[in-house]
Order: C-alpha cells, then structure tokens, then sequence
C-alpha cells in the first residue's frame, strides 16, 4: 500500500503546520461480498487541533503499476480530535476494481477551533446472531446542559495485525439526546467475511453540538495507541472515543 500524500489544506490557525502530522494508517483493500472494492483505515492527527471536514481520494493502480481508477470519501468521524483517529471506507464498484493491486491516498482537510466534551458512550457489547451477523450493541449519554443532536455512533474493527477490518456507522433512535440523558444504539457491522477474526473495536461517538468524553479498554492484540487528554473542542462537530477487546 501507499502512504497518505497531503493535498490541499484549509487552515484556520495561523501557526504552519507539518504534514507529517496527519497521515493514514491501519488502511488496506479488500473485496466486499458485493463484488465492490473497499480501501479501510484511519486518518492519524498528530497535530495540536482537532480536525474537520476530512476528504480522503485514492488512485487505484493495477498490476504493472498503471493508474485505472480513483475513488473518494469522508472520514466517519466528522472532527478527528488531536492524537486520535477517523476511520474511512472508500467504495468503488466499477469494474476496473476487479484489477486492483495498489493504491494512494491523498487528504484534504480543515483545523478546527476547540469545543466541550460532554457525549459520553457508557456501555458496549458485541453480539454476534444465529446468521452469523455481527452487532454491537451500548448507550451513550450527553453529559451538557442542552439536547444534543444528530448523534451518531461509528465502529471501528480491527483484524490481528492491527489494521482496520471494517467500519460501520449508526444513529440512536431517537437522534438526539436531552441534557443529562441516555439513550441505546446497535451497529449492524457490515461485511461479515471481514468480521471473522477482528481482535478489537472502537466506538466513537458524536453529535452536532457537543463532543464526547474519551474512554478506552485496550485488548492485548489492539497494537493502537490513542491520547485524547486535555483537549476540550470548539468545533461544528467532535467526539470522543471508548476501546474494547474482543
């Protein structure tokens, strides 16, 4: 695989940042159950801000090295807080994705100003039916004084080696949170080939308003390290993120 090359880059702080400081990792391409190409992984942010409106677009090469296709998305996190991780899953259905063997990833993105931390995911548990469907299933609350909205829960899993296996993403019903509220959500996990020998899974969740509270329980095989401390955020959206083994 290739490493990230930065692309263009709003920012809106004033001090030069370094691009060594917001790189992909954990990425690799599999071939979903649909036919369709996936190219999986995180976008690290290394630098003192979080990070927002995150645009990932990959070149596809084949075999002899030729350039046949690109394809693009977002990160499933909308604000990727400092020295954590958005996940991505860029899809690419046409047929030329059958001749993939390589990639690039370029990125685009903003700094964002910092906001409270206050949505809190206080349970997890993965449940796998008698179909072989994987689930995981939790509560999250809004610790703040007004109702949250838009909230959404995104998971992330990790195969043995530490890369990202597949990722989903979900919203609670309702979608919003009153002020010192929970509420349930279940993430269906999609492409149940991938699922089959994940050591690990984050959940991040966020809401329009508010940012969560980050909590982790790392696995013994979850080769990731994440540090969230301090960092209280100011933006259109952020999050916060708990870890468990499997």
């Amino acid at each position: 695989m290739r490493l990230l090359v930065p692309a263009l880059m709003a920012v809106l702080a004033a001090a030069p940042l370094a691009w060594a400081e917001v790189t992909v990792q954990n990425d690799r391409m599999y071939t979903g159950s649909d036919g369709s190409l996936h190219i999986v992984g995180e976008v690290q942010n290394d630098l003192g801000a979080p990070l927002g409106q995150i645009r990932l677009m990959a070149t596809i090469y084949d075999g002899q090295g030729n350039a046949i296709a690109t394809t693009d998305g977002w990160s499933l996190v909308n604000t990727v807080m400092p020295g954590m991780r958005g996940p991505f899953d860029l899809v690419m259905a046409e047929p030329a994705a059958r001749q993939a063997a390589d990639y690039a990833i370029e990125a685009d993105y903003l700094v964002l100003a910092p906001k409270s931390q206050v949505i809190d995911v206080t349970s997890v548990e993965l449940e796998r039916n008698g179909q072989g469907d994987l689930f995981i299933t939790g509560t999250v609350a809004n610790h703040g004084e007004t109702t949250a909205n838009m909230v959404s829960i995104v998971a992330t899993l990790y195969d043995r080696n530490g890369d990202v296996a597949t990722v989903a993403r979900a919203q609670p019903e309702p979608d919003y949170l009153r002020a010192n509220h929970e509420g349930a959500f279940v993430v269906p996990l999609p492409e149940k080939d991938q699922t089959d020998n994940i050591s690990g899974y984050v959940l991040v969740a966020e809401s329009e308003e508010y940012a969560a509270v980050p909590e982790f329980s790392f696995g013994p095989s979850i080769i990731l390290a994440v540090s969230a401390a301090g960092y209280i955020l100011l933006a259109r959206y952020s999050h916060g993120i708990i870890r468990q083994p499997i």
